[in-house]
């Protein structure tokens, strides 16, 4: 899948000029506080989750990678897709560390 063709419509759509246009933040992961009760929540579907956001990561690593190659980038919109990514970040370790059971040496 090439750099212009987003896999979700919702997270970036391709202009004429080829560069993405990623939504706000705010849309991005709707309603982010709600999902954080992990213990509610079966490992099956944190496993999901965790597929989902670190697809989501890689995502947001790119679209901030194709805005940084360009000459006229939006640099607000660069450090918001990377507070995102950092927050996606942190969610995935908190799904990795509850995955994870605890070893005591």
């Amino acid at each position: 899948m090439g750099i212009n063709e987003p896999r979700d419509k919702s997270f970036a759509e391709c202009t004429s000029l080829g560069m993405m246009v990623v939504q706000p933040i705010e849309e991005m992961i709707p309603n982010m506080n709600a999902l954080s009760d992990l213990s509610m929540k079966t490992d099956d579907v944190l496993r999901v989750e965790l597929d989902v956001f670190r697809q989501e990561h890689s995502d947001l690593d790119e679209a901030i990678r194709v805005l940084q190659d360009t000459r006229t980038a939006d640099q607000l919109m660069i450090q918001r897709l990377k507070k995102k990514k950092l927050q996606l970040k942190d969610r995935i370790s908190q799904i990795e560390d509850r995955l994870t059971p605890d070893i005591i040496a």
